[in-house]
């Protein structure tokens, strides 16, 4: 019986210290709950907002596809996903700017330690982050399956 691919495999030479600028890049935003950034409602929230997008017909190509998480704070995450075009009955965002991407692997708590390390390599090339956006390019599931856990960070740079 032949499984069934959930997240396909992510290539991390895709993000690994790339330059992006976007201008008005477009994506639909939704708000997780957590507790002290663990997520609680993710699932939830990204089943609602997927459900949208393939109805407005507004999918990305797989690899144009983009979920972004900021957390504000440590109760609340904004999750942003790309594409193709407006979707009603969803909140509509674009980000503008100068974005480095760097792409780490491991658990989901070295979070902090990878924004140092991620500054230290800002620093080496005279920049600073305004604002961290983090990609989880698979599920925990599927993390486990390819044996990998990338997590591409999005530094907005000023």
């Amino acid at each position: 019986m032949e499984e069934q691919e959930c997240c396909p495999q992510f290539d991390p030479s895709t993000y690994q210290d790339k330059e992006h600028v976007w201008n008005n890049k477009l994506f639909v935003k939704g708000y997780v709950n957590q507790i002290f950034h663990m997520p609680l409602n993710m699932g939830s929230v990204i089943t609602k907002m997927w459900e949208k997008i393939e109805s407005a017909g507004a999918k990305p190509e797989n690899k144009d596809f983009l979920m972004l998480a900021y957390d504000p704070s440590p109760w609340k995450s904004e999750l942003y996903i790309t594409v193709t075009k407006e979707v009603e009955g969803l909140e509509n965002a674009t980000l503008s700017g100068k974005f480095i991407s760097k792409v780490f692997d491991g658990p989901y708590n070295a979070v902090p330690s990878w924004i140092k390390e991620f500054e230290t390599y800002l620093e080496g090339k005279n920049l600073k982050a305004i604002k961290y956006y983090f990609y989880y390019t698979t599920c925990p599931k599927c993390a486990k399956k390819y044996g990998h856990n990338y997590v591409v960070a999005f530094a907005q740079v000023g």
